[in-house]
């Protein structure tokens, strides 16, 4: 029998008790009304971020006709693309071996691959910069996108690890007897990998993925200390610009990633939805 509308809330019911419903709307106010205003200005007919004076499309025309700010655009995307890449295969591999084998250093290794977790980005930033400026010496010269080496591998290297903390989570709701049953009728352990465990992992690998994307293409400090003179990103370019005038310009390509993380989080979300349907 269904509750009248006016009947009193239960004890769980919280999301009909009006100051959960008021303390909601004002967190949702918190996270996106700067986001919404940094679109809406981006659209303004002044130089000045302030002060509305118009509608104009002018400075996402300004935005693609910089050569220097498409260039770190395209370097913060193929930096994203390639440390996304290796930071899935890295993480699945390590998830899967953390959760599969016993071995003598099992919990320092676990230790060690969580760490660039917990590390703060300011001491990852300065053990790269010390690493590929004394130790292992990137060089500069090197053609594009070859001499993005440093950074891709930095940004790998605290990307990764979040890959494997997302596929090890899917893993505790595997059930090992499907894999074993996969073996007793003739399945090689690759093939029993490929065939049972991997499509079970497959929504978390594509979770990882997009977190392992997201983290790169935003990232600042560390990509600050392992960018030269002619390896700039997109984080850092802004930087550069806001260090003098935050203009519309400023909006309209933060409007632009935006939107680029919003499409692939979509598609992500559409991706896992399937396979969710699909038994997986």
């Amino acid at each position: 029998m269904a509750k009248p509308l006016d009947a009193k809330p239960g004890p769980l019911e919280y999301a009909r008790r009006w100051p959960l419903r008021l303390w909601v709307a004002a967190v949702i106010l918190f996270l996106y009304v700067p986001l919404a205003s940094l679109v809406v200005f981006s659209f303004n007919d002044s130089r000045r971020t302030i002060r509305w004076e118009g509608f104009t499309l002018d400075w996402y025309g300004t935005m693609w006709n910089d050569a220097a700010l498409i260039d770190a655009f395209t370097n913060s995307l193929t930096i994203a693309f390639i440390s996304m890449l290796f930071s899935v295969v890295l993480g699945a591999l390590t998830a899967i071996a953390l959760w599969r084998f016993r071995f003598l250093g099992k919990g320092l290794f676990d230790g060690a691959v969580t760490l660039p977790i917990v590390v703060p980005e300011i001491c990852m930033g300065v053990a790269m910069l010390v690493f590929f400026g004394q130790i292992v010496p990137w060089p500069r010269d090197l053609v594009w996108p070859f001499d993005l080496g440093a950074i891709i591998i930095a940004h790998i290297t605290f990307s990764f690890p979040f890959v494997a903390v997302v596929v090890r989570a899917r893993l505790a709701s595997f059930n090992r007897e499907m894999e074993e049953a996969a073996r007793d009728l003739g399945a090689s352990e690759l093939r029993a990998l490929w065939d049972v465990l991997l499509p079970h992992v497959r929504p978390a690998l594509i979770s990882g993925g997009l977190l392992a994307f997201t983290l790169s293409l935003d990232d600042f400090v560390i990509t600050f200390f392992t960018s030269g003179p002619n390896t700039v990103t997109f984080p850092v370019k802004i930087y550069s610009m806001v260090r003098f005038s935050v203009t519309p310009e400023v909006n309209a390509a933060s409007t632009v990633l935006m939107l680029i993380t919003i499409a692939l989080t979509a598609i992500g979300m559409k991706l896992q939805g399937r396979d969710l349907a699909q038994g997986h």
